[in-house]
């Protein structure tokens, strides 16, 4: 009986105790602190890489699309896509029947006026020798044969002048290279009608020279003033990756572009003909030793549609900076902007934090 009154007290205990105000206790071991709402990091001033890592394209020394300089039908065809030529070379022949006309028609004008030049000249010598005579002939006379003369002399070379001038045009239908390349294009055939053109027009042929190549390479505002044009440049083609090249910065830009950046040009000498307009390298530029970059971690960096900012932290209050990106490694990023060294920055923020907000 003592037994069971005894366990009857303990349950009578237990559920007292369960139904007074006590919480439970926390097991967890987590602090009751609030956790910081910002997380904040600092902005880093590091001394910039020897150099840089850019992507380059090649393009032919010299290109040249070709048109006709007069109007004709295309006669014969020389050369096609793919075709080496030389300077000088004939590529293709134009047929215009109405030059033809117009040389002839030329040819008989410079006869008449060179046969009225003659007789001119004739006429006069007669005069001059009867002049030797006292008063066989009058001044007046002699002078007026010396000014026909003169003038029909002038128009017989006006009319020879023509004449080259037609056969100038004529030479206009034989079409050569203006230099050492390869034809890449061709966009005509036999008996097409052609005429001058504009640089909007398609062209006849498209020839490229491609024994020595242009690698250009855009570089950034921030970078121009940077690049060390004395030393060597290395460079990697995507097609190519096992093989490394070197050579030097030939000629620059010396000016910024639309994409506010100066473009540089490296000499590369296509030997074997192994390389081709249009293929992307990766150009490694040297820089100038001592120049220091600012590097913010990349998930500080706050991109809009309007520009790209960090949050930086002045007094506990959200000033936002407005920066431009450079170079982007695994963990942080190359930024220019009104920022110093050692400055707190948030990270992990978002355009919710407004210019003034307090962010302690």
């Amino acid at each position: 009986m003592k037994y069971r009154i005894h366990l009857l007290l303990l349950i009578t205990l237990f559920f007292a105790a369960c139904g007074g105000d006590q919480k439970p206790a926390d097991l967890t071991g987590a602090s009751n602190t609030k956790a910081n709402k910002y997380q904040m990091a600092m902005v880093t001033e590091k001394a910039m890489s020897t150099s840089a890592k850019l992507p380059g394209q090649l393009v032919p020394f010299n290109e040249v699309n070709l048109f006709p300089k007069v109007n004709g039908f295309v006669k014969q065809i020389l050369v096609d896509r793919g075709s080496i030529v030389k300077q000088g070379q004939l590529l293709a022949v134009l047929e215009a029947p109405e030059m033809e006309s117009e040389l002839q028609a030329a040819d008989s004008r410079y006869l008449q006026a060179k046969e009225n030049a003659e007789a001119s000249q004739e006429k006069y010598q007669r005069l001059k020798d009867a002049a030797k005579e006292p008063g066989a002939v009058s001044p007046l006379d002699l002078d007026d044969a010396l000014s026909g003369m003169k003038a029909d002399q002038a128009m017989a070379q006006s009319e020879l002048s023509n004449v080259a001038s037609v056969k100038t045009m004529e030479g206009y239908l034989q079409i050569y290279a203006p230099f050492d390349g390869m034809i890449i294009d061709r966009n005509v055939s036999s008996g097409a009608l052609v005429a001058p053109g504009k640089a909007t027009d398609q062209p006849m042929f498209v020839l490229q020279d491609i024994h020595k190549m242009r690698l250009t390479v855009n570089i950034p505002e921030d970078y121009v003033d940077k690049v060390d044009l004395t030393q060597p440049v290395s460079f990697v083609f995507n097609a190519m990756p096992a093989q490394t090249y070197e050579a030097k910065i030939s000629r620059s830009a010396n000016s910024l572009g639309n994409m506010r950046s100066e473009a540089i040009e490296i000499d590369v000498e296509n030997k074997n003909g192994q390389l081709k307009p249009g293929m992307y390298a990766e150009v490694n530029i040297p820089m100038l030793s001592g120049a220091k970059s600012l590097l913010v971690p990349n998930n500080a960096i706050i991109r809009s549609t309007e520009h790209e900012y960090v949050i930086a932290v002045h007094n506990d209050k959200a000033n936002l900076v407005n920066i431009i990106e450079g170079l982007a490694g695994k963990d942080s990023t190359e930024i220019f902007g009104d920022l110093g060294p050692n400055e707190k920055i948030l990270v992990n923020a978002n355009d919710e934090i407004k210019q003034g907000d307090a962010v302690n």
